[in-house]
């Protein structure tokens, strides 16, 4: 596709049509952030409702696959069809995935309506950057991506307190209905607000790019989260799934390199700058996980939190990962500089990393809150910086492929992470639980229930603690003692494999500053 066959919607607009598409994109990428910061305080939660304590990993790996694939098909795909018609599409799938989500029976079922809701959602952070790339110019476009943090802090500062307090009172299940709702509302307003930017063409969909990038990514997926879990690392099932993903992988390239209108165009995928940004992003995401997923899990689980209470801690992080895109947008349009603020980022998350794994049961709330506050601090400026980036180093025909892979990148670290952090969790739990329970516990519970502790699930649910409490009833007076004795080994075995979760992230995040010193620093214009 040549570059006439593009027109681009900034030099025809209104100054009334940019308004309403900026409110469209600003009200949508709110929904986007609220559920992203809502899921991590409300799926332990689901998690023990649902039975679904083992399939933890599972529940973020599988929607973060579905959200990979779909930001690059859908960026793509906007580049021919236009930001509107892929933002509806985009926003119809997230409010389908959050309606079968609210009325999930069991966490098997959840975690496919999650990679429903994931293929809308995840596409959408990457069409609201690139739908502000198509209304202004470059340094324009720097000082817009940053105030489009202003709706993600709003979401920062009320959703993780307003989910807890859901999940609390009602039910994890309103948080999805509102999801539901708030994709409705962005719906009516795109419509209204943003306007297509691409006349209608004949193009050609590259169809066999897409299922072969659909294929690697699941293969690569399975993989991580197989290993170290139901087989180990060295076994043949998971060396035989890594090696068929990287044949995948060359295949694709190659495929790609042929397409008439490649998935993955070559001018991206080859570009230094992309790709050196792109895999820090991936790398850094182990910390962003670390944060929003596994640290309300340490603080319901080993602190013994409530959901709200946990939704409160991380709040102040969520604010500030949100405003500091705010200044770093201003910054780079007034500098057009912005290695030094990569650097400085991931230097700040690196060293609060490490300081994570000091955390255990008698850590204070206060410390937890400062450290992640901090945490905030050096992730806000980098998805900024990773979408300007990515559109600065590339041919503006390439806008959407660019920002959607940068996404897709980030995407995929949600995948693999916590597929490498879950198996990692597993094994640790499960060797300190078995060296840790009282000796007599065999002799007075069943097989049934000796299986129930093989997940902490017990410390997120009151029935599953009221069950597993009855069971010592018939035990005599030995019976509390012993109960209260399993209930600290499980805590301890659960704090035991955070701490591994916490040290994995903290390592990641190491490698990820030493590549992100090697980054080349294109002009902005």
């Amino acid at each position: 596709m040549s570059d006439t066959d593009v027109t681009m919607e900034p030099q025809s607009s209104t100054r009334k049509s940019a308004a309403l598409g900026l409110m469209a994109v600003f009200i949508t990428y709110f929904a986007t952030i609220f559920f992203f910061r809502g899921i991590g305080i409300s799926q332990p939660k689901v998690a023990a409702d649902l039975n679904g304590m083992a399939l933890f990993s599972w529940a973020i790996s599988l929607p973060a696959l579905a959200a990979s694939f779909a930001t690059l098909l859908f960026g793509k795909l906007s580049d021919v069809y236009g930001r509107r018609l892929l933002l509806m599409v985009s926003l119809v799938l997230y409010m389908a995935g959050a309606v079968l989500s609210a009325v999930s029976w069991d966490f098997t079922f959840f975690i496919a309506a999650r990679m429903i809701l994931s293929l809308g959602q995840g596409a959408l952070s990457s069409l609201c950057f690139a739908t502000i790339g198509d209304l202004y110019a470059p340094v324009e476009r720097s000082r817009w991506s940053g105030l489009l943090q202003i709706p993600a802090g709003i979401a920062a500062i009320i959703g993780p307190t307003m989910v807890g307090m859901i999940t609390d009172q009602l039910s994890w299940r309103y948080f999805f209905w509102l999801a539901a709702i708030l994709a409705i509302i962005s719906i009516v307003l795109v419509m209204g607000g943003v306007t297509s930017s691409v006349k209608r063409t004949a193009h050609k969909i590259d169809f066999l790019g897409a299922s072969l990038l659909a294929a690697t990514l699941a293969v690569m997926i399975v993989a991580f989260s197989w290993a170290g879990s139901t087989y180990p690392w060295a076994s043949r099932q998971v060396i035989g799934l890594l090696a068929i993903s990287a044949i995948l992988w060359i295949i694709l390239i190659r495929v790609e390199r042929k397409a008439e209108e490649p998935i993955l165009a070559p001018e991206v995928m080859t570009n230094r700058t992309f790709l050196t940004i792109a895999f820090a992003g991936l790398l850094s995401y182990f910390a962003m996980l670390a944060v929003t997923m596994y640290y309300p899990l340490f603080l319901q689980g080993v602190q013994g939190t409530s959901a709200s209470l946990s939704g409160k801690v991380i709040t102040p992080f969520g604010i500030i990962m949100a405003f500091m895109g705010v200044p770093t947008g201003f910054f780079i349009a007034k500098t057009k500089r912005y290695k030094w603020m990569l650097i400085t980022g991931y230097t700040i998350i690196t060293c609060t990393t490490f300081a994570m794994i000091a955390f255990n049961a008698g850590t204070p709330i206060w410390l937890g809150i400062l450290v992640t506050a901090i945490t905030g601090f050096g992730l806000g400026s980098i998805p900024t910086i990773n979408t300007l980036v990515s559109q600065f180093a590339v041919p503006k025909r390439l806008l959407g492929v660019a920002v959607g892979a940068i996404f897709a990148f980030v995407f995929m670290g949600n995948a693999i992470a916590p597929a490498i952090l879950g198996s990692a969790m597993n094994q640790t739990y499960g060797k300190t639980l078995q060296s840790s329970l009282p000796a007599e516990i065999d002799e007075i519970l069943d097989e049934e229930a000796l299986a129930s502790m093989a997940n902490p699930r017990v410390l997120l649910s009151k029935e599953a603690m009221a069950t597993l409490e009855r069971e010592f009833s018939g035990a005599g007076e030995r019976g509390p003692v012993l109960f209260n004795e399993t209930i600290q080994a499980i805590r301890d075995s659960l704090e035991a494999s955070l701490k591994i979760i916490f040290l994995i992230s903290a390592i990641t995040t190491l490698a990820s500053w030493f590549l992100i010193l090697t980054i080349p620093e294109v002009p902005i214009e």
